[in-house]
């Protein structure tokens, strides 16, 4: 991860952090239609966040290879798992 969009998405990952956060909300903040940082985009295609429901609400949290990357690269430990 070198360039600036792998740091966004640490910055992401760290955003959203080990709880789950309402997709709405994820995607409000973090969506952006500059083809040059496409932060969210790669995020969900290189399987750092998952999304899944809770209730009627879809919700947005890290996966355990997106809680992995921020462990080696950031030193944050968290249970990807945890709600």
């Amino acid at each position: 991860m070198s360039d600036p969009v792998d740091a966004l998405i640490l910055d992401l990952l760290e955003w959203i952090g080990p709880k789950s956060r309402p997709y709405r909300e994820v995607i409000e903040a973090w969506r952006t239609s500059c083809p040059r940082l496409p932060v969210w985009e790669d995020a969900n295609e290189r399987g750092f966040i998952e999304r899944h429901w809770q209730g009627s609400e879809e919700m947005v949290s890290v996966s355990a290879l997106g809680a992995k990357l921020l462990a080696e690269r950031r030193h944050i430990l968290f249970d990807p798992r945890r709600d």
